[in-house]
Formats: structure tokens, sequence, C-alpha cells
């Protein structure tokens, strides 16, 4: 059911300092900031030759990742971001397999302008996983 790793997302307490690194340091294609207010981050797209890696940092008081930040004042991976092909689809069968899909259960337009989802990091062996309809 799961296709290829999309990404892989840490969130960072210094966004232009983390893009730093990956674009001068690692000599990595690396996109400009945008934010995404529905979701409360700011994302910056480090490409790779085989996947992308999704730097996170809070936008606004609300953003779900201020407390993860808080937590974790270094940064640190948040999740795990995998493709499929029909995420309706894929919604029904983890469920079925007994899997929770946070928020309302429903898609929302992810990063990349296509329906994600997330579930629960206890049913993903401790790691939070998004899923990317391609």
């Amino acid at each position: 059911m799961i296709g290829n790793l999309n990404h892989v997302a840490i969130v960072v307490p210094d966004l232009n300092s983390a893009s730093r690194l990956y674009r001068e340091a690692f000599g990595a294609d690396v996109s400009a900031p945008v934010d995404l207010e529905e979701h409360g981050v700011t994302t910056v797209f480090v490409n790779l030759p085989n996947t992308r890696i999704e730097l996170l940092h809070p936008l606004g008081e609300n953003s779900p990742i201020r407390r993860f930040l808080e937590n974790n004042p270094d940064g640190g991976m948040h999740h795990v971001c995998y493709e499929v092909t029909d995420i309706e689809n894929a919604i029904q069968h983890l469920a079925g397999q007994g899997l929770r899909v946070l928020g309302e259960g429903k898609p929302r337009i992810g990063a990349h302008g296509k329906p994600v989802v997330f579930l629960h990091p206890k049913d993903g062996i401790g790691t939070l996983i998004e899923l990317e309809q391609v």
C-alpha cells in the first residue's frame, strides 16, 4: 500500500541556520521558506536525489510543533512521510487495522498541495507517520 519515502521532517529552532547548513555545508538544493498557516508551520524542503528533508519551524502561537520544540529545544526528527496512490482507501484500510488517523480522520492539503493525513505515533512504533497522496 505505501510507496516511496516522500520526506523526513525535522523540527528546527532556527530555520535560517538549518537551511544554511544544508545549502552550504552539504551542498543541497534548498527551497525558500513557505508559511502554511492552516498547519501552523513554516517549511523548507531540502531536495535530495532520492527523497526530501522537510525542515519545520513553528508559525504562530498555536503551532502544533511549538510544544515539540519546547520539549526538544535543539530540534529533532518529527515524522516520516510515505506516498500512497489513494489516500481514502489507505485511511479505510489502516482504520480497519486499528490504526488511528489524527485530526478528524479526513485528509487536509499539505505542503505539496496534495491530500495528507497523520497516523498516531503510538500506532507507528513511536513514529508519527504522514501519508501523502501522489
